[in-house]
């Protein structure tokens, strides 16, 4: 193999490489920005399968990863949070999302990828405020993705002038099966359809393969993309495994149908005389679209159906509300003690996140962050079915309208609190194991201080909610008062530490005073409740 048959490899090893990672860097980005409304949009679908689909486009516009999106559902449908009929939707919408990059690379604007990333970067850089810094950020990850595509198609121009490459993929072509195999097997590997369709347009470009030959490279892509959900549903309960398999079903029996009339799809797109790159993000969006349309209707029937072939085992067990029931509705009254009871039920799983959160920070312990991830799902899905069964009662009843008001609130903090620990802490021990960083001796001591009085202070508060103690709730404000002040207080002796030159506390600085700060805000969201109670 010559110098040039090395630097074509180079090329499209590094232009899938940067392809790859531009998407993953503005993926991260994309989500930063987003990821306090994909709870929001999640929790708007109900039953009504439209809205989910469109869900699920958003969803994966946010995440920039139909496989990413399907994976979450695996999480929330192992915690519970959900259903497979529910889900279906965002199912079907997340392909019709994945479409999105790929009509965007296809556009003639790989040659500029170089200069987008160069003043995007310059702007990433200089930008102290989150949000632009991450408006840049997806520009960074988008002009690596424009560069990585401008790479590969030089180097599949390169390899065409060899015939051995040309025999290669003549024999793959001849077997348009094995084209999908392939290609399906490829996705896998790098976790992105976009990937594997942008190389497809570079070897069409090149004349490698034909317009004909890349719609067997969309079938693989959008096959290929199932196997990040299947991987997340390993280990997962009845129901994270039907999302996963649903997922591959869907894309599956679309590849199967269409298969059959590839020369029919490819001879249609032929007449639209586009060039062949746009041609195939076209029929990427088309068959994706005409899939979802196919589909739809089947949405209800494919969900029995595969919930049939995975049911619930007889060891598993499922989460759900213990206390309340619309279909056993009695009193207003009966209904609001019962509806409390629940709220409690919820206030101890947030108390019980807080207090194993810190054990994260001492060791990595990948099934206790699954632990508390899955109790944040069960939360949400309490605060959910809560909310409806309060809105329910308040149909019935006028009396209650301000207590209902007051318990609305209360799980609303609940949940949130819930997501600053899932969201925040567990974020910010991910990050100290991940650079295997270690607090100083005095730094550690003031956290596990202030875990500790904010594990009471929540426990006061849990408490005063349950009994209905005016005392009780100005000593919890107090209590909050006092924590606040001692968060100042641990701030100053971490900055004091700086000074003299720690060199651990200068390394975890960024971690310890977000984990100050989010503790404040947990004590703040919990302790709420008392404020309207001391009143009284």
């Amino acid at each position: 193999m010559n110098l040039e048959n090395h630097g074509a490899v180079g090329f499209i090893l590094g232009g899938l490489a940067l392809f790859r990672f531009g998407m993953i860097f503005a993926g991260d980005c994309l989500q930063r920005l987003g990821s306090n409304r994909i709870r929001k949009l999640f929790n708007q679908i109900s039953d009504r399968q439209y809205l989910a689909i469109i869900v699920g486009i958003t969803m994966t516009l946010i995440l920039q990863s139909s496989g990413a999106v399907t994976s979450m559902l695996v999480g929330l449908g192992t915690a519970e949070v959900c259903t497979l009929t529910q889900v279906m939707g965002v199912i079907v919408g997340t392909a019709i999302g994945s479409t999105f990059t790929v009509q965007l690379i296809s556009f003639d604007i790989n040659q500029y990828g170089l200069a987008i990333f160069a003043v995007a970067y310059i702007f990433y850089f200089a930008a102290k405020k989150r949000i632009f810094k991450d408006i840049c950020g997806i520009f960074v990850g988008f002009g690596m993705v424009f560069y990585g595509l401008e790479l590969m198609a030089s180097g599949t121009a390169i390899l065409k002038n060899y015939h051995y490459v040309m025999d290669a993929f003549i024999e793959l072509n001849k077997n348009p099966l094995a084209a999908v195999i392939v290609t399906t097997l490829f996705t896998a590997l790098v976790n992105s359809s976009a990937v594997t369709i942008g190389l497809a347009m570079s070897l069409a470009t090149s004349d490698v393969i034909t317009f004909h030959d890349s719609l067997y490279w969309i079938y693989g892509a959008n096959v290929g993309t199932t196997a990040t959900a299947l991987i997340a549903a390993v280990g997962s309960n009845y129901i994270g495994k039907q999302v996963a398999w649903a997922h591959f079903f869907y894309k599956f029996g679309a590849f199967f149908i269409f298969f059959f009339f590839t020369p029919y799809i490819a001879e249609f797109f032929l007449q639209w005389n586009t060039d062949v790159v746009r041609g195939i993000a076209n029929a990427h969006t088309f068959l994706n679209i005409l899939s979802a349309l196919i589909f739809y209707p089947l949405i209800n029937p494919a969900s029995r159906l595969i919930q049939n072939m995975f049911p619930k085992s007889s060891d598993e067990k499922d989460f759900k509300t213990e206390f309340i029931n619309m279909e056993t509705y009695e009193s207003a009254e009966l209904a609001y003690a019962q509806a409390r009871r629940e709220a409690l039920r919820m206030g101890d799983i947030v108390l019980g996140m807080l207090k194993d959160s810190i054990e994260l920070f001492r060791e990595d312990d990948p099934d206790l962050y699954e632990s508390i991830k899955n109790r944040d799902n069960q939360v949400d899905m309490l605060q959910r079915e809560i909310k409806l069964y309060l809105a329910h009662m308040a149909d019935k009843s006028q009396d209650l309208g301000k207590p209902i008001v007051r318990l609305i609130t209360y799980i609303s903090d609940l949940e949130h609190a819930g997501d600053v620990i899932d969201n925040g802490l567990l974020v910010l021990a991910k990050k100290k194991q991940a650079l295997k960083l270690e607090f100083s001796g005095e730094g550690w001591s003031e956290i596990k201080e202030m875990h500790a009085r904010v594990v009471e202070a929540a426990t006061m508060s849990l408490s005063c909610f349950h009994l209905q103690d005016r005392e009780l709730a100005i000593r919890v404000i107090e209590k909050k008062r006092e924590l606040r002040k001692f968060e100042l207080h641990l701030k100053e002796s971490h900055i004091d530490r700086l000074n003299r030159g720690f060199a651990e506390s200068i390394n975890t600085s960024s971690i310890h005073l977000d984990l100050l700060s989010d503790f404040r805000r947990i004590v703040g969201l919990l302790t709420n409740y008392a404020y309207s109670l001391a009143k009284t």
